[in-house]
């Protein structure tokens, strides 16, 4: 059976991101990266609906070490794409990923100080197992099963075609046809706009409103800071600046909701035709932030509304019917085409089976350890980004934070890592992984998430700064992490021979 210092599971963004600080912060350390699918990416290999592109600003979600130096800061999926293939091929990065290898077990044993990993391989179905000292979890927050879809009565009676945006066929010819897209998300938010040009009419059918902001797609600033500085120099002033003005905007809505929701509406009442009625297609009845905000680039998607080529509705489904939906006002919105943008199904830790030491984990009852590990499981760390900001801040601090994790057991000769509650720390309450977030998505997986506490280190922080300083500076060895060794039963990785504790 392979041994590996390291297995990555997962090769989208925070898989690749991995790779690289265990590259360079790690070289000693052999590690190995499954990937159940037959490509790189993840989220972006997998969504191929029209208009697919980011939420977040490139200077942000692209790489700390990695420069996006595309004139777009708004990029479509093909452009992530290819930076993220940029990325694995500079790096060398595909050398250690083995694809259409699907994790489906994790069984951890005290006694060799491992974990045994079991992967199903996509396309002759065999069994994999490998051994590995240290576990990453890379695999993002959903299922690639397929996404969440409620129950319509009448599913079956309708006529035309039904496709959710995370299957989206190849050959969908939605040409001069009526679309109605379920759902008022990002997804929902960049597929209107984008078919709305070829269809002979779109329409936004949304239970509620969701707050959404235009801004450009380029970012002049950073555009121009490269005109005068080093790409590497010009990234970081730009990754500095956007990161600090979100945290900035997310402070001011958690401080001052009642300013910044006004703030919001009139820019949307400034980009629709004047008597629009904001109040019942764009003003949600919650504070900006509770759910996350829908981008809309270049106001891409109030022009559409404006030029009389899609519509919003605000209401309820009753039944779909044989010709479209049926809504519980008694209208009736004929389709040729319903696209079901109704989000995605969330997993814990990439729908894997965990084990330590024969007993079954269930995370739901763990506490997380600085947003990343979890009480009373060793040697296991998951990267999970941020609610309110880009995902690839929390991965690059995450992945800074296990290399640190790897040095010091190696350096103290230790093979075992395993966040313990302290005794002052058994009666904290158990809090929801995520607070004052109400996203439907994000609340029908809160049960089965693993909680947080109330003080440090078992805070799932939405802070940039204060992780900037808790995973990059505050000593690994905190009292809470505890390190043990082992006697190995043979000097593979960075376990050493040495009985004993520390």
């Amino acid at each position: 059976m392979e041994h590996f210092d390291v297995v990555v599971v997962g090769a989208g963004i925070s898989g690749i991101d991995a790779a690289y600080h265990l590259q360079t912060m790690c070289p000693d350390h052999s590690f190995v990266i499954l990937e159940g699918r037959e490509d790189i990416g993840g989220t972006w290999d997998l969504f191929t609906y029209p208009g697919i592109r980011s939420d977040s600003d490139m200077h942000t979600l692209g790489f700390g070490f990695k420069p996006w130096v595309a004139e777009k800061s708004i990029a479509d999926g093909p452009s992530i794409m290819a930076y993220l293939r940029e990325t694995v091929d500079e790096y060398h990065i595909d050398e250690h990923i083995r694809f259409q290898h699907l994790v489906r077990s994790a069984e951890w044993s005290s006694e060799s100080a491992t974990w045994t990993v079991t992967a199903e391989e996509a396309d002759t179905g065999a069994e994999v197992r490998l051994t590995c000292g240290y576990l990453f979890m890379c695999s993002g927050y959903y299922s690639y099963k397929g996404g969440y879809l409620p129950e319509f009565e009448g599913y079956d009676d309708f006529e035309g075609q039904i496709v959710h945006p995370q299957e989206w066929p190849d050959d969908l010819d939605y040409a001069d046809k009526e679309v109605v897209v379920i759902g008022s998300g990002a997804t929902a938010v960049t597929l209107v706009p984008a078919m709305a040009d070829d269809t002979a009419h779109i329409t936004m059918l949304q239970r509620s409103p969701t707050y959404m902001v235009s801004r450009p797609d380029h970012d002049v600033i950073a555009n121009n800071l490269r005109k005068v500085l080093p790409d590497a120099a010009a990234y970081e002033a730009t990754r500095w600046k956007n990161s600090t003005l979100q945290q900035f905007m997310y402070g001011q809505t958690r401080k001052h909701p009642g300013k910044v929701r006004q703030k919001l509406l009139d820019g949307v009442r400034e980009q629709l035709p004047a008597g629009y009625d904001v109040d019942t297609h764009f003003t949600p009845t919650y504070n900006p932030w509770d759910q996350r905000l829908c981008l809309v680039p270049n106001g891409d998607m109030f022009a559409a509304i404006s030029a009389g080529k899609a519509s919003v509705v605000t209401d309820t489904i009753d039944r779909f019917d044989e010709t479209g939906i049926l809504l519980d006002s008694g209208r009736h919105l004929d389709a040729d085409i319903i696209v079901t943008a109704t989000g995605l199904q969330l997993v814990t830790l990439g729908e894997v089976d965990f084990t330590v030491d024969g007993d079954p984990v269930d995370f739901s009852q763990t506490f997380t350890y600085k947003g990343m590990c979890y009480s009373d499981v060793p040697n296991l760390a998951s990267s999970f980004g941020y609610i309110n900001a880009s995902w690839t801040l929390r991965a690059d601090l995450t992945c800074q934070y296990v290399c640190r994790l790897l040095n010091h057991m190696t350096e103290t000769r230790t093979q075992i890592c395993t966040p313990r509650l302290r005794s002052e720390d058994r009666d904290m309450p158990m809090r929801p992984w995520v607070e004052d977030f109400s996203s439907g998505y994000f609340q029908r997986m809160l049960p089965v998430m693993p909680k947080q506490g109330d003080r440090e280190p078992w805070l799932n922080n939405q802070d940039y700064k204060k992780d900037k300083k808790a995973l990059r500076k505050d000593p690994v060895n905190d009292g809470v992490m505890r390190f043990t060794q082992v006697e190995a039963q043979e000097p593979t990785g960075f376990r050493s021979a040495v009985a004993g504790g520390a």
